[in-house]
């Protein structure tokens, strides 16, 4: 059974979300190696995100407020086609007006540059400060954007709200509100990340003339409905459960048997053929009755662990194991064991390795391909960077400590994040502040698991389990309300949902189109 949630985000293939500045450059390579001019792309992007506002708000005046560079090209391309097609618009130029000639086309557009008055308009479009902008918006500009802030109409931004850094997602300084935005091509990161997200609205995308872009123009893109279903397992006719993936899940101290339940549960709802459970000796009889198709191992017996793992085709630790000397050497003899299967490591897997109270992270990596899942804290504590400065750049800390441990880290958090040591960083589409509940972490964890012993490297484990996980989230329909073990049902509608999300905007050049965060 399928669910009747609409599939959200709508993204045609693989969706990149460059950096303000891998956008600018591959703009500047487009028009000298491509032979497009810089004038045909302003002329598609104006253009289409005319259309795009006539289908979201298609009654009224429109203002439009423009800046002098490009992203006031754009902005006065979208005018001149609204007039055209007798909207009334009128344009507001705080500075100067933009710099290339002759894109009205001859049409009478009304000017105002003195004041910003908004009265008897349906929406604004704001088309001040795009992607390349560095420093904060000028005095006139900022007067510009708290005119638009405070206006109470709804706001329509151009590639990027106006004031945002297009790299981070931080403020430059007065950042505009938009409701939509419409970015060119692709998403602009920094419209993804943090308060980026949430200034930008509702996020949708355009396509405009670009040339295909890949992994040696952009280093990120967005884990889309349509990337899950192109990379979620696949079974063959002839499998059985010793062909799909067998995991090894430590979890569980005393006490916390519930940590090790969700994520053994999780684990096997993940498609998984078969998983032994390592925990405390008193968490038995919860595990064996609630999650029978478990095979349980208690953590205090060395020879059945180190067999385990023999038999093992990835490994999840961390949930509620808790922090001890006795763990430590359980994880010592783990990571000691022949081979070289993967790892994702969570939690107390996490806070053990800073503590010295089992393998580093780097011990872990060397040899083994390794998923890290911390949420900001642990974070905090394995990268040794402050809160702040990770806050301030969340992606460009997580890619240095990537590269320097050598382990795949999944960066929980708006959006949650996937990067790799080389190779595309995957974004979170799905996850949404209905997740903040304890033991959704424990899911995660499980449901990773279970992908990397069916084969997923580490990155697409980790995306793909943010992407079903939400997903299923958001089928459950149950908002602020949700609990972990609401979840688990819900899975398997997910592993049946197929195609590339849905839209409203019934328009071919749109490649997709997010909901405003929550």
């Amino acid at each position: 059974m399928t669910s009747s949630v609409p599939l959200r985000p709508f993204g045609k293939g693989l969706v990149w979300a460059p950096t303000g500045s891998e956008a600018s450059a591959f703009d500047k390579m487009t028009i000298a190696e491509m032979g497009i001019s810089e004038r045909s792309l302003m002329e598609c992007a104006g253009r289409s995100a005319a259309h795009v506002l006539q289908e979201l708000f298609p009654r009224g005046d429109v203002a439009v407020v423009l800046g002098s560079g490009n992203n006031g090209g754009d902005g006065l391309v979208l005018a001149r086609t609204l007039q055209a097609w007798g909207r009334k618009t009128k344009l507001f130029i705080p500075g100067k007006f933009p710099r290339m000639s002759g894109l009205d086309h001859g049409w009478h557009l009304q000017i105002d540059e003195t004041e910003f008055s908004f009265d008897n308009v349906s929406v604004i479009v704001d088309a001040i400060l795009g992607t390349g902008v560095k420093g904060k918006p000028r005095q006139k500009q900022a007067e510009a954007i708290r005119a638009i802030n405070h206006s109470g109409c709804p706001v329509f931004s151009l590639d990027i709200p106006s004031g945002l850094d297009g790299d981070t997602g931080r403020p430059l300084g007065a950042v505009v509100s938009a409701d939509v935005t419409v970015a060119f091509g692709w998403p602009k990161l920094g419209s993804l990340l943090k308060e980026g997200r949430t200034k930008s609205g509702r996020l949708i995308a355009t396509e405009i003339g670009f040339p295909p872009a890949s992994q040696a123009n952009f280093s990120t893109a967005i884990a889309t409905p349509h990337w899950a279903m192109r990379t979620r397992p696949t079974r063959r006719d002839d499998s059985h459960k010793n062909t799909v993936g067998s995991l090894l899940l430590v979890a569980g101290q005393a006490g916390m048997a519930g940590a090790a339940v969700l994520s053994a549960k999780a684990a096997l709802r993940g498609g998984l053929g078969q998983i032994r459970i390592v925990s405390d000796s008193s968490n038995r009889g919860i595990i064996q009755s609630t999650v029978p198709e478990a095979i349980f191992l208690a953590s205090d017996y060395p020879e059945q662990i180190t067999n385990a793992v023999d038999k093992s085709d990835a490994i999840a630790i961390g949930p509620g194991l808790g922090c001890s000397a006795e763990n430590g050497r359980l994880l010592n003899l783990i990571c000691g064991c022949p081979g070289d299967i993967p790892l994702v490591l969570d939690a107390d897997g996490l806070n053990m390795a800073t503590k010295g109270m089992g393998p580093t992270i780097e011990e872990w990596t060397s040899k083994r391909e390794v998923l890290l899942t911390p949420h900001l804290g642990e974070m905090v504590r394995i990268s040794g960077v402050t809160s702040h400065d990770i806050d301030s750049d969340r992606l460009g800390v997580t890619k240095s400590f990537a590269e320097a441990t050598g382990a795949t880290v999944l960066l929980k958090g708006l959006p949650s994040m996937v990067v790799p040591p080389k190779g595309t960083a995957l974004l979170d589409s799905m996850g949404s502040s209905d997740l903040a509940a304890a033991g959704m972490g424990d899911l995660l964890t499980g449901f990773a698991g279970a992908l990397l012993a069916q084969g997923l490297k580490p990155a697409c484990a980790g995306a793909l389990s943010l992407y079903m996980v939400g997903r299923a989230a958001v089928n459950t329909g149950l908002g602020p309300s949700l609990i972990p073990t609401d979840i688990l049902p819900k899975l398997a509608e997910v592993w049946q949902e197929e195609g590339s999300g849905e839209t409203d905007l019934d328009l071919p050049f749109v490649v997709f189109d997010q909901d405003v965060p929550r």
